[in-house]
């Protein structure tokens, strides 16, 4: 990618990690199930009005819309909400790739390489030390919520894969037209009428200013500015050299609740989210197989034709 393309890519990572800051200001306020209706419903509202719908199936576009938009951010929410840090949030979350990978070979018969299986193995352990240390100094629910949204994700990876949209951001806008209805309706009965009320109208307590600086910047910055730019560089380059960029996304939102909200990890949280990305990473790699060199057919060996002039030798992928 040219440097400026590289520049963009980690600039998206920066954004969707500091959108974790971002969510945890906006929970200071709002309850969460009502957080998730009311970010999606601002994204659909201008989507229905402004964007024409995707020619997919339906069903893909519900499926994309009730795993990537309702359980990923209903789980992930809930999980921050009831005590995971934002930090760990942003790795945790990083479980969707190796999710993702298992569903595809589970349902769609995807072929599964030794190195893939391993870096699944890997981030599992991560994981798996993650847990064990959220048990020992912390509740485990809010670690079990936010991987539950890592799963979540991973069923929206799956739905988007087989909607095959000729426009991914249109996909992307039109699937946050799915989640307000049943958020509105969980939150309802969650929640209760007379908290969501208050969220929308008492903004004299401590943190609410806040909480709807987070909510904007979770929708204009993280969602159509990022994922923006993200699909914009996906249509450009290689899945490959782009999708690797988004492991800056736990660097910077560990990182950024250490200085803004001063989070810290233990050393074995610490480990096992090395463990984590660099499984991610493992099962991201994909082996290149060496052209086949075929050589020149007898017949152009002995034709008077110029070498520059012969047809090439046929590439195989």
């Amino acid at each position: 990618m040219p440097v400026r393309h590289v520049l963009l890519a980690i600039a998206v990572a920066v954004m969707w990690g500091l959108n974790f800051i971002a969510i945890d200001a906006s929970l200071q306020h709002f309850p969460p199930m009502f957080l998730v209706a009311l970010r999606f419903a601002l994204i659909a509202v201008p989507t229905v009005l402004l964007v024409k719908r995707p020619d997919v199936p339906l069903r893909w576009l519900i499926g994309y819309g009730l795993g990537f938009g309702t359980l990923q951010f209903l789980f992930l929410y809930w999980g921050m909400a009831a005590g995971m840090p934002a930090g760990l949030a942003s790795l945790v979350l990083q479980a969707s790739g190796p999710f993702t990978m298992l569903l595809g070979a589970t349902f769609l018969r995807e072929r599964v390489s030794g190195a893939q299986l391993l870096g699944v193995l890997v981030a599992v352990g991560g994981l798996a030390v993650v847990g064990w240390q959220r048990a020992e100094h912390a509740s485990v629910i809010p670690f079990l919520l936010t991987l539950a949204g890592a799963l979540g994700w991973a069923i929206g990876n799956i739905s988007n894969r087989q909607a095959r949209a000729a426009n991914p951001l249109h996909l992307t806008l039109w699937m946050s037209v799915v989640p307000p209805l049943p958020m509105l309706a969980l939150a309802l009965a969650w929640e209760g009428p007379s908290r969501i009320a208050d969220s929308l109208t008492d903004y004299g307590e401590p943190g609410a200013v806040g909480a709807v600086v987070g909510l904007l910047y979770t929708v204009v910055i993280a969602t159509v500015l990022g994922s923006g730019l993200w699909t914009w560089l996906m249509s450009r380059h290689p899945a490959g050299v782009v999708a690797p960029f988004s492991m800056l996304v736990p660097v910077t939102g560990m990182t950024a609740a250490w200085l803004i909200l001063g989070e810290t990890v233990t050393l074995p949280e610490a480990l096992g989210g090395v463990l984590v990305v660099g499984g991610v990473l493992l099962g991201g790699v994909r082996r290149r197989v060496k052209p086949l060199d075929l050589g020149t057919p007898p017949r152009q060996a002995a034709s008077p034709e110029p070498a520059a002039l012969a047809e090439p030798a046929p590439h195989r992928p």
